[in-house]
C-alpha cells in the first residue's frame, strides 16, 4: 500500500450533484434535461393541483350540489332505555340524571348537547336534566312519575 494508490472507503464520499445548465461543455448545457419550450421548462413553474393539461378539471366537471347549514345545532341523543338501565344497574343518586351523571357513565361527552328521545320504556320516576326533549320522552318520563328540566 503506497500513498498513491490510497481511496476512502466505499459509500463514506457521496457523489457530486449534476451541475445541469452550466454551458455545453458539462454534456448537461442547452435545455438542462428540461426538455424543449413549454411551461415545464421555464423556472418557477409548480403545475396547480387538480391541472389537468388545459382539460375540464374533475372537481370543475363535476357538478354541485347539496347545502351545510351553518347554525345547525347538534345534539347527542339518548333514549329511556339507557336511562332504565343506568336506574337498573343503581349508577343515579337520589333519582336525578343530569349532564354530568351521563359524563361519567360515557353517554355523552363533556361538551354535548343533549337530547333525550323515547325509545323504550321508563319504569321509574326519575327527574332528568338534558338541553332538549321529544315530545314522546316528555310523555313517558311524566307518565312514569318523574320530572322534566330543560337547560
Amino acid at each position: 500500500m503506497e500513498l498513491s494508490n490510497l481511496t476512502p472507503n466505499k459509500g463514506s464520499i457521496k457523489s457530486k450533484k449534476k451541475r445541469i445548465g452550466r454551458g455545453q461543455g458539462s454534456g448537461k448545457g442547452g435545455t438542462a434535461t428540461r426538455g424543449h419550450k413549454g411551461a415545464k421548462s421555464r423556472s418557477g413553474y409548480s403545475r396547480k393541483l387538480g391541472f389537468e393539461g388545459g382539460q375540464m378539471p374533475l372537481q370543475r366537471r363535476i357538478p354541485k350540489f347539496g347545502f351545510k347549514n351553518i347554525n345547525r345545532v347538534e345534539y347527542q341523543p339518548v333514549n329511556l332505555d339507557a336511562l332504565q338501565l343506568l336506574v337498573d344497574n343503581k349508577k343515579v343518586k337520589k333519582k336525578i340524571i343530569d349532564i354530568n351523571t351521563l359524563i361519567e357513565n360515557r353517554l355523552v361527552g363533556k361538551n354535548d348537547l343533549v337530547k333525550i328521545l323515547g325509545r323504550g320504556d321508563l319504569s321509574s320516576p326519575i327527574k332528568v336534566e338534558a338541553h332538549k326533549f321529544s315530545e314522546t320522552a316528555k310523555k313517558a318520563i311524566e307518565k312514569a312519575g318523574g320530572e322534566i328540566k330543560t337547560i
